[in-house]
């Protein structure tokens, strides 16, 4: 199939979850989600659908037993929307993204403050040895005057 068309399904796909986690699905279980991206296979067979929850490791885990659970109802909905042939079956996986954003901020901060210390260090600090290192060509001298 066409790579274009599987990604305008798969956005069609992302938008049809967000609906439904929003509105139908009522898993007390279910915390506060956002789907962030549907990839979809070429062939229409398979859609992975990424996820991220804002809250705690349990927050995270509880979603995640609530999307397995709700699968069939969310695949179902998917299929009646789409109007496609043949429903793709869905995979919910936890979006790495905001760790991976957290983990670089926190690098760029260290880095900042790593910064900052050597800018510190440097307050007041002098060469060593002469101020002028480099020789000096002599100059020509005329015994003339």
């Amino acid at each position: 199939m066409d790579a274009a068309r599987a990604r305008k399904l798969a956005d069609q796909i992302s938008q049809i979850v967000a609906e439904m986690l929003e509105r139908r699905i009522k898993d007390p279980r279910l915390g506060f989600v956002t789907v962030t991206e549907a990839r979809l296979t070429n062939d229409l067979r398979e859609a992975t659908v990424f996820y991220t929850v804002y809250g705690s490791d349990q927050e995270r885990t509880d979603t995640a037993m609530a999307l397995a659970s709700a699968t069939g109802i969310i695949r179902s909905e998917v299929g009646r929307q789409i109007g496609l042939r043949h429903t793709p079956s869905l995979e919910f996986v936890a979006d790495a993204l905001p760790d991976s954003a957290q983990r670089i901020e926190d690098l760029v901060t260290q880095a900042k403050h790593a910064d900052a210390e050597l800018a510190r260090s440097r307050q007041g600090a002098q060469y060593a040895g002469d101020p002028d290192p480099y020789r000096k060509p002599v100059e020509d001298v005329d015994e003339d005057d």
